[in-house]
């Protein structure tokens, strides 16, 4: 920020401030009505001027609610996590809570799609993130020293938001170009026989003749990979 100023955390902000009329809306009711926008036109959509539209009221009011933009997509990300169906403790078996996490996140990405346009969902420290949070290190809290467990679960982050931003793009391609699935691999079959026939690729030749990834559903998919991250956290527990 200029001067070197640091931005005040929206988590820090009262949301009243002193004695006066009851606020006309509240933070929840424009963050949800931000993401009712985002999740029909993208988050590029969710423009004060559009929420305000929206609430029935002007732009400039709604900054009395929400300084800035930055301030709006950290209420939108961490109201987004509301939606993670996790216990209040971790159950003591670290495998399936860890796999209950992973997904959640899946489900709200593929629900709120404008999630992975963002680099990395920030590491807002709202309460749904820290609620998240809470239960992720202390689902992992067997005798794994701290360090590690930010390694592991940054791992586990990786892998999810990877492979979810993956099926968001796959999706919308196919929605865009009219073209399912099958019809790729019908459109691409000839293309594919060439560069088996040439006997220059035994890799990719195994890829295509034995490995049944492919052929599973997005769903399935992401098991199994899940299946193998979580395989690698096992093999560091004491």
């Amino acid at each position: 920020m200029a001067g070197g100023e640091q931005r005040v955390s929206i988590w820090s902000i009262p949301e009243r401030q002193g004695r006066g009329p009851r606020p006309a809306y509240s933070r929840a009711q424009i963050t949800e009505a931000a993401i009712r926008i985002a999740d029909a036109d993208g988050l590029e959509a969710a423009s004060m001027r559009r929420i305000a539209a929206d609430l029935g009221t002007g732009a400039m009011s709604l900054y009395r609610y929400v300084p800035s933009r930055d301030d709006l997509i950290e209420l939108m990300v961490d109201h987004a996590l509301l939606e993670m169906d996790i216990p209040d403790g971790p159950t003591g078996d670290w495998r399936a809570d860890l796999t209950l996490i992973a997904e959640n996140t899946r489900a709200v990405w593929l629900r709120h799609t404008w999630l992975s346009g963002l680099d990395r969902p920030r590491a807002t420290l709202g309460p749904n993130r820290l609620r998240l949070l809470e239960f992720a290190f202390g689902a992992l809290d067997t005798g794994v020293p701290i360090d590690d467990m930010l390694t592991l679960l940054d791992m586990l982050n990786g892998y999810v938001e990877r492979v979810v931003r993956g099926e968001i793009e796959w999706r919308r391609e196919m929605r865009q170009s009219g073209m399912t699935p099958e019809r790729w691999m019908i459109h691409s079959a000839p293309y594919v026989r060439e560069l088996l026939d040439s006997g220059r690729y035994p890799m990719f030749e195994r890829i295509v003749m034995d490995a049944r990834l492919p052929h599973m559903s997005a769903e399935e998919q992401f098991r199994y990979g899940l299946d193998r991250v979580l395989d690698c956290i096992a093999a560091v527990q004491p």
